[in-house]
């Protein structure tokens, strides 16, 4: 197995020092529709093979622990201060699955070393980090999360619980769903009014990049303190899940840790 070389948010040089990285489906263990590097263990794929997947991408960064989040389209999100805290929830390796799982859509740590992983297939991961504060956050964010603006809830837990700066926060935001795709012919129902501005004019497709760049904004984050990588996961299912063209397929992750 070749060692992976994940996608960085280094083209603006906004995560200097960083350990960070988007991984493909490039390379991996998984078979059939999950073929590649699935991280999702809720997705039908054999759990010993997702696990073997696991450990080859955080071998490939160096890391040896990471917290994987119960995700379920919400608004919570779990705050990580003290090892006692990811004690019994970190994940570390083939045959040492956490007693304890967060149910939660982001999270928020200032412990080095510790990962922080979000898994999507068309939803967005969008990674946060203050520099200043040495403290990072990793967001689950579809298009419920857009909805319920879960990226300023989390930006607001890094000023509550961690004394952060809006002005000091890099954010960077994965493939994902893409305004060439993101069709939504019910959005009237499932969208804030806030959000149809974002809608094409004259069909229902929403720009989720964009919204996600002003809620950034409209909390604080600079512009050119955010990078967006601008790859649809539907138009390119040879790099990575999508549900939206594929239903039975796998999850791939981002993950961001400060380094020890």
């Amino acid at each position: 197995m070749a060692v992976l070389s994940p996608l960085t948010f280094n083209s603006l040089n906004l995560f200097p020092g960083l350990v960070h990285g988007v991984f493909s489906r490039t390379e991996g263990y998984s078979k059939g529709p999950f073929l590649g590097l699935n991280v999702g263990l809720s997705t039908g794929d054999d759990p010993d093979i997702v696990n073997r997947n696991r450990a080859l991408m955080l071998s490939s960064i160096g890391l040896t622990r990471v917290l994987f989040l119960n995700q379920v389209h919400g608004t919570d999100i779990a705050v990580i201060k003290s090892e006692k805290d990811a004690a019994d929830a970190v994940w570390k390796g083939q045959g040492t699955a956490p007693s304890k799982i967060f149910k939660a859509d982001a999270a928020v740590t200032n412990l080095k070393g510790l990962g922080l992983a979000i898994q999507v297939a068309d939803c967005q991961a969008v990674v946060l980090y203050d520099p200043d504060k040495e403290v990072i956050a990793n967001v689950h964010s579809g298009w419920r999360g857009s909805a319920a603006n879960i990226i300023s809830r989390c930006i607001d837990t890094m000023v509550t619980q961690f004394g952060c700066s809006p002005a000091s926060i890099r954010a960077g935001i994965s493939p994902s769903l893409g305004p060439c795709c993101a069709q939504f012919i019910n959005y009237k129902q499932e969208f804030p009014k806030a959000l149809w501005q974002y809608k094409e004019k004259d069909r229902p497709y929403f720009d989720f990049w964009q919204i996600s760049r002003d809620q950034l904004g409209a909390h604080g984050v600079l512009d050119e303190h955010i990078e967006t990588m601008g790859l649809c996961t539907r138009c390119r299912t040879d790099l990575f899940y999508s549900f939206r063209a594929n239903k039975a397929t796998g999850r791939f992750a981002a993950v961001i840790a400060l380094k020890i």
